[in-house]
């Protein structure tokens, strides 16, 4: 059972998400996207479900994949857009990142927000002392001119994060099939439906490297331009475009 203090700061956590995903949804100007990462995806013909609806034969131990997809998603719950990322690298800040600049142009001239808000676990490569992700997001903001708010969602509630339901609807989608090469895979990907859409799907070849990090020093004049809530600085960031 949590303690009283963890118990307060899950609902002053959960407060701001509310407050914060309503701002986002009824205000002119105010974008909200939900990511995350999903489970690693073993290509190759591995049966997944425990069984295939298809007639090729799959494999009942474990052996070396013929391909290791690791996938990012970014859905848009106020128009129900889903857009995965899926890459044989790593996916890390600059991962993420990357994948958000890709999306911009698309988000600008559809939305042209002054701000997004981005709803979000406090996983490894994407929490709010990750000083190479902050590092990225500082300069996504002052390159496109656009406010960041990073609205977390507290420890063992990332069910609650919109993107969860639509990883749920992709596994569900590949339940039974054999994801034997990665063209079958990302094609499945781009057949799956959410509320009548299909996800826009794009496979990045670049190499990314883990443990990519600032100095103390650097990490500082970062920490002055962004700024935490007091009492939930963990899980409530603001980032100003400068």
């Amino acid at each position: 059972m949590q303690a009283p203090k963890k118990i307060a700061e899950t609902d002053a956590i959960f407060a701001h998400v509310h407050a914060a995903n309503r701002v986002a949804d009824e205000f002119e100007g105010v974008l909200r996207i939900s990511i995350d990462t999903k489970a690693n995806v073993n290509v190759g013909p591995f049966s997944r479900g425990g069984y295939s609806r298809q007639s090729v034969e799959a494999c009942d131990h474990d052996f070396k994949p013929d391909a290791v997809l690791k996938p990012f998603g970014i859905f848009l719950p106020a128009v129900d857009e889903i857009y995965f990322y899926f890459s044989d690298s790593n996916v890390t800040a600059d991962f993420m990142v990357d994948a958000l600049q890709d999306l911009w142009p698309t988000i600008k001239v559809r939305f042209n927000p002054h701000t997004i808000a981005i709803n979000a676990d406090n996983g490894p490569e994407n929490h709010s002392r990750r000083t190479q992700y902050l590092n990225r997001l500082v300069e996504f903001a002052a390159k496109n001119k656009v406010n960041l708010s990073l609205v977390y969602y507290p420890p063992y509630h990332s069910k609650y994060n919109p993107i969860e339901r639509v990883w749920g609807v992709l596994e569900n989608h590949w339940n039974g099939q054999l994801l034997d090469t990665v063209e079958k895979t990302l094609g499945l990907a781009r057949t799956m439906t959410y509320n009548g859409s299909n996800p826009v799907v794009k496979l990045v070849s670049r190499t990314y490297e883990k443990g990519i990090k600032l100095t103390q020093k650097a990490m500082q004049k970062i920490e002055s331009m962004i700024e935490r809530l007091p009492g939930i600085e963990k899980w409530a960031v603001e980032i100003p475009y400068y």
